[in-house]
């Protein structure tokens, strides 16, 4: 279930009641008249099942709530109410599969904006993976891929291009592009400054690798790993299972290729440096792409049961 909480301005306060009341799977329906001080309105809550919270907000942002006052919106972790349970079992289909468009809007803007702390994070995992590049200790490349950030600006591109929105696209690109260039350059100082005291070495870069030199060799395994791995991150964004991405951010070999061409590059090993940058580009792809098809194969399917949303006008809910 969802939380609701709106500063609504009063002469719109009944169409707001109205269109809570007439959806599929909303209770527990409580209005304070002239509630709110600033903005100045009433505020306006109500519980709404997650498979309707989509419709319901779409409804809300019809009627300009969000520009001239406010919606809220929580997950209610844990409710004991026979309403709301009632209200679930009448909202058609499954929790996990409803998919709350403005949120995941909202979430991939936030993780997909450039900032130090992403940048910092990225020169981190990157800088990790080449310690586990050089030891090919598979332990580190695991531990710099859950480090990495880059899944932020990936789902960032992929909710832009289904919801044609050019900034947050624009904005996500320009993240992960320079957020990867910049890990790369402070990687490849590093690698040099390991060298100088005798931590790193090209004979360890050009040694018999069994657990790391997957890295920099893509094979067709690598494009179908990251399919896999962009609609299982979607699906975790989009249903709410944010546990998973940490098995997402472990499966593909972005950050990893990244600091291998950044170590190559310090040494002058072009072959490895092309190989990795190969690597990188595949799985970035891959993860777009695959990304693209589960959204809009999620809007596809959800769009099929709009009208499933709503009762017939005038049905009451439960408040």
């Amino acid at each position: 279930m969802l939380h609701l909480r709106m500063i609504v301005p009063p002469d719109r306060t009944q169409a707001a009641v109205k269109a809570i009341e007439s959806t599929v799977g909303t209770t527990h329906l409580v209005v304070l008249p002239g509630a709110a001080r600033e903005p100045a309105g009433d505020v306006v809550m109500c519980d709404v099942a997650r498979e309707a919270g989509d419709e319901l907000l779409k409804e809300l942002r019809e009627l300009r709530i969000d520009q001239d006052g406010s919606i809220a919106v929580e997950n209610i972790d844990f409710s004991l109410s026979a309403r709301a349970d009632t209200a679930e079992k009448e909202a058609p289909g499954e929790p996990a599969d409803a998919v709350l468009w403005e949120q995941l809007e909202g979430a991939t803007h936030e993780e997909s904006t450039l900032s130090i702390t992403y940048s910092a994070f990225m020169i981190l995992a990157t800088m990790i993976a080449a310690c586990g590049v050089v030891l090919d200790n598979a332990i580190l490349i695991v531990g710099a891929m859950a480090v990495g950030p880059e899944f932020g600006p990936l789902a960032g591109i992929c909710t832009a291009v289904v919801r044609r929105e050019p900034r947050l696209a624009a904005r996500s690109l320009i993240a992960l592009i320079v957020g990867f260039a910049v890990a790369i350059a402070a990687t490849t100082v590093f690698s040099l400054g390991m060298d100088a005291l005798d931590l790193f070495s090209e004979n360890r870069l050009d040694a018999d690798r069994p657990n790391t030199s997957f890295i920099w060799q893509p094979d067709p395994f690598s494009f179908v790993v990251a399919l896999l791995a962009g609609v299982a991150g979607m699906l975790s964004l989009t249903s709410a299972k944010s546990g998973a991405l940490v098995g997402v951010a472990i499966s593909v070999t972005t950050v990893p290729a990244g600091a291998n061409a950044a170590v190559a590059l310090s040494y002058g090993e072009f072959g490895q440096m092309w190989g990795s940058t190969e690597q990188l580009m595949l799985n970035l792809f891959g993860i777009v792409f695959a990304g693209v098809l589960t959204l809009y194969g999620q809007k596809l399917l959800w769009r099929t049961q709009r009208g499933r949303w709503r009762r017939a006008p005038g049905a009451r809910k439960d408040s």
